[in-house]
């Protein structure tokens, strides 16, 4: 079987979102956060196979079956896994490496890539704080950027000169590892030069907080660079990286991995906003759940991952005419992923930044909890762009609301948006119900197969994973069920939260604490990673076995309710105090069984284990 490396595997993967995959197969329809549809491997006619858009994978709680999009493709194409791989890389126009020589040049190259980007990232940061940076130093002064903002993204100083090619030079990096990089350029007479020169520097990390690329702002004044340019010389205000063998800017937000830093992991809702300076701004004023996309056009991928990492997103672009154009592109793509969408409202201020520098934090807080919905602020586009005291604008006015009405799914949140609306713009209630209604008639004749099979009552998540309360390799020993649920739960806590959780569990659960051997091969298996390195979208690589991945795909999809930090914590806590207890249980029964076989021990043996076996008793008076 041709094995491809850990990244070929994953580029694949996000470039295959599951829900369009299994779409082309099956019927799938949204219930809340994950998709549903009639499972394709075993005879059913209610749907029982969901798929999680969040977690990038399916299972069947009727046939157990379950895994990440390869799984899916493999099993209904009857495809071997390089076969799969090959499929799909084919779908999304991505061509695999032939594997050999040159693929683990690639891997070596894109290794020293990042080498040489954390170098330049550390070089510049420490080229900030030296005398010689004055202007660097005074910009920042001038934006108020503490000393906790600054190394938080890392922001550094480019000297204008060769300086950072003479630095990795002499850390030992070679021409072709520095030029991969887009740090360093050729001239056309041979000579190799830095790219970035005296600008103010920012690391543009991944989610993992790997430096994959540069963004760099001019220092002169405003009128100076406008004089410059007018000589025909080019020096744009940034510029930045350009896509190279670990970037790809589309596929990227920056100061995501800031945000999940600062909010533990856990942010219910993100805010986005267009460039660098906001989204620095806003965390220095104590916003931290903010990302800025690197072009304010919106991508799917973007998308996914801020789908993956918050049930909220408000977008705050910029006032201006791109800005307003930017929101209406990216509400589109997100709310395809059934993402609750909310827009920032600011008067005042151009942007965000200019905004919490004149109003402060708190101000600016109330306005993204006064965010509007997807709803709302098509109506307000509309509005602008007609004059409603105009009989026929106002008739336009109200038939293109009903469009937008109509495609809210859910009942009486389209009631509350037509109350809402009709008192806000001064029209009849009435009249936009009777246009909404007349579309809805009109749309639910278009298929009545859709809506009966829409009527198809689905089970709980919670309660479908039933039969996964035992797993089949557990042999002849008993187990009960409350003990399995709770080790799933502990695998649940592993691979969905951050650093903290994972160190206090490992701490308090051992190996040989798991009792389900199917359990005990994935804890086993998650031991074995790093915090930094478990990701629950690719978990499924890890195994071979198809029971495996199929029992922990359901417990990944299972709904344990933890969502709350307090809940996660109390989690945590009910475990540590389980697995403490069981064990001191164990060793009671044990220390009694050798106690009873007192001829075979010595007194002071005998009186060793007496002691224990009173400690023992003690501690579990006191968990009681």
């Amino acid at each position: 079987m041709p094995r491809y490396s850990d990244e070929i595997l994953e580029q694949v993967k996000s470039r295959n979102d599951i829900v369009d995959v299994i779409s082309q197969y099956i019927a799938l329809k949204r219930s809340g956060r994950n998709y549903f549809g009639v499972c394709p491997f075993h005879n059913e006619k209610t749907p029982s196979l969901s798929v999680s858009p969040d977690r990038q994978i399916f299972k069947c709680f009727g046939c157990g079956v379950g895994g990440n999009v390869f799984q899916f493709v493999s099993k209904i194409e009857n495809l071997s896994f390089g076969e799969t791989v090959e499929l799909l890389a084919e779908r999304a126009s991505i061509e695999l490496p032939k594997l050999g020589s040159e693929d683990e040049k690639t891997s070596i190259l894109k290794s020293k890539v990042y080498s040489v980007n954390e170098e330049a990232a550390k070089f510049f940061h420490e080229n900030l704080y030296k005398n010689t940076s004055k202007d660097a130093q005074e910009y920042v002064k001038k934006r108020k950027l503490d000393n906790n903002t600054l190394k938080a993204f890392m922001i550094g100083y480019a000297e204008d000169n060769n300086s950072l090619l003479e630095h990795l030079k002499q850390k030992g990096f070679k021409e072709e590892e520095m030029r991969a990089s887009g740090l360093i350029g050729k001239s056309n007479d041979g000579r190799l030069y830095d790219k970035f020169r005296g600008r103010l520097m920012f690391p543009i990390q991944d989610v993992r907080g790997k430096v994959i690329a540069f963004g760099g702002r001019v220092l002169i004044p405003e009128d100076e660079r406008k004089k410059i340019e007018e000589t025909g010389k080019k020096m744009p205000k940034y510029i930045n990286s350009p896509e190279d063998i670990v970037y790809s800017k589309g596929r990227n937000l920056f100061g995501l991995n800031v945000a999940k830093k600062a909010n533990n992991g856990m942010m219910k809702r993100i805010l986005v906003v267009e460039g660098y300076m906001d989204a620095i701004s806003l965390y220095k004023c104590g916003i931290t759940n903010v990302v800025a996309s690197l072009g304010t056009a919106l991508t799917d991928a973007q998308a996914r991952l801020l789908r993956k990492n918050a049930e909220q997103v408000i977008l705050g672009y910029d006032a201006d005419g791109a800005g307003q154009n930017a929101i209406i592109r990216a509400m589109d793509i997100l709310k395809n992923m059934g993402v609750d969408i909310r827009v920032l409202q600011i008067s005042g201020a151009k942007d965000p930044d200019e905004f919490v520098v004149k109003y402060g934090s708190e101000r600016f807080k109330k306005c993204m909890d006064e965010s509007i919905s997807l709803v709302e602020f098509k109506a307000k586009v509309l509005k602008k762009s007609l004059n409603t005291e105009n009989v026929n604008d106002r008739i336009k006015f109200l038939n293109e609301l009903a469009k937008i009405l109509s495609e809210v799914d859910n009942t009486m949140e389209r009631e509350l948006y037509i109350e809402r609306i009709a008192k806000a713009y001064s029209v009849s209630k009435e009249a936009i119900f009777a246009e909404v209604n007349k579309l809805l008639y009109k749309n639910s004749n278009v298929s009545m197969k859709t809506l009966d099979s829409s009527k198809a009552k689905l089970k709980p998540i919670k309660d479908l994973n039933k039969e996964d309360n035992s797993s089949k390799s557990s042999g002849a020993r008993k187990i009960s069920e409350s003990t399995i649920n709770r080790e799933k739960m502990l695998i649940y806590l592993l691979m969905n939260n951050p650093k903290e959780s994972y160190e206090r569990i490992k701490k308090a659960v051992s190996i040989d604490d798991i009792q389900d051997e199917t359990n005990k091969l994935i804890v086993t298996k998650i031991y074995e990673k790093d915090a930094e390195s478990i990701d629950p979208d690719s978990a499924m690589n890890w195994f071979e076995d198809e029971e495996v991945i199929n029992y922990l795909s359901g417990i990944l999809m299972q709904d344990f309710e933890i969502n709350e930090k307090q809940d996660i914590d109390k989690a945590i806590e009910d475990i540590e105090k389980t697995f403490v207890k069981e064990s001191k249980l164990a060793r009671r029964d044990e220390i009694i069984l050798l106690l009873e076989d007192k001829e075979n021990l010595s007194e002071d043996e005998y009186k060793k284990l007496e002691n224990e076996l009173n400690d023992i008793i003690i501690e579990l008076a006191k968990m009681r």
